[in-house]
């Protein structure tokens, strides 16, 4: 399942704005992964991504909230029980604390950074099951780039591009901490496409996404986004290319939108 977060679960002419004007709390898209069973694809799992206001002590931040549940059905062939999220500032996007939390199938895995951007540090918990059911813990401290953010909150930061003011191969690098590593990830503006979706036909932003130096996403132009032309720029469907098989994502409902 991995995949289909990570996917969504991700520098030329393409522009990031500075300040988020697309996403807002109280958001909450929801989305049917499906995978090549057999030369059939199949759905296997929901896949919720919310934002909610989080209020601490000193700050008021942006938790945005990425889950994949297994449909009951697959429960017993592979449960899938997935959380990733990230607290941000709700006007820039920038990370302040990531989680991942996995369990797959019976393997688990735990993920946290705690950023600390002047210093360009991240301090990393890794959190695994042995086979005897114990865990271990590993701590590290990971020296990060100026930019370099988690999945989650670049993920919610491509719906900042300036998309509208791009032509058809621009592209735009992001640098994306995973599994404690440094990796870049590439997305280059296709067209616009209109699309039928569960939420209507929509007019389209069609991106194709590449990993530079990691063999999780195979195919050129096989791993595609398309995201609502207009102010909310949702994500509505998505495909992708893997080293075991390919799949999908289709949006079934959107609500709380910002825009």
């Amino acid at each position: 399942m991995k995949p289909f977060i990570f996917l969504f679960l991700f520098f030329f002419t393409l522009q990031s704005n500075a300040q988020n004007t697309t996403i807002a709390a109280g958001e909450k898209l929801v989305f049917s992964a499906s995978y090549n069973m057999s030369g059939l694809l199949t759905d296997i799992a929901e896949v919720k991504m919310e934002t909610s206001e989080i209020k601490t002590s000193k700050n008021t931040l942006l938790r945005l909230k990425c889950t994949a549940t297994s449909y009951k059905n697959w429960d017993n062939f592979f449960k899938i029980r997935d959380l990733y999220e990230s607290y941000v500032n709700p006007k820039t996007l920038t990370p302040y604390l990531y989680k991942r939390d996995i369990d797959e199938g019976g393997y688990y895995k735990f993920m946290q950074y705690k950023y600390s951007h002047l210093s360009k540090l991240v301090k990393s918990l890794k959190r695994k099951k042995n086979t005897d059911g114990t865990y271990w813990e590993e701590n590290k401290t990971v020296k990060i780039g100026a930019s370099t953010k988690d999945i989650v909150s670049t993920l919610y930061g491509i719906r900042n591009l300036d998309i509208h003011k791009a032509n058809p191969g621009d592209q735009q690098e992001f640098t994306i901490l995973f599994d404690n590593k440094e990796i870049t990830l590439n997305i280059k503006y296709i067209g616009k496409e209109t699309i039928q979706t569960k939420i209507g036909n929509k007019e389209c932003y069609k991106l194709a996404i590449t990993l530079k130096g990691n063999n999780l996403l195979k195919g050129d132009n096989s791993n595609l986004i398309w995201l609502t032309a207009d102010a909310n720029k949702v994500p509505v469907y998505a495909k992708f290319k893997i080293p075991v098989g390919n799949g999908e994502l289709k949006i079934l409902s959107a609500t709380g939108l910002k825009n």
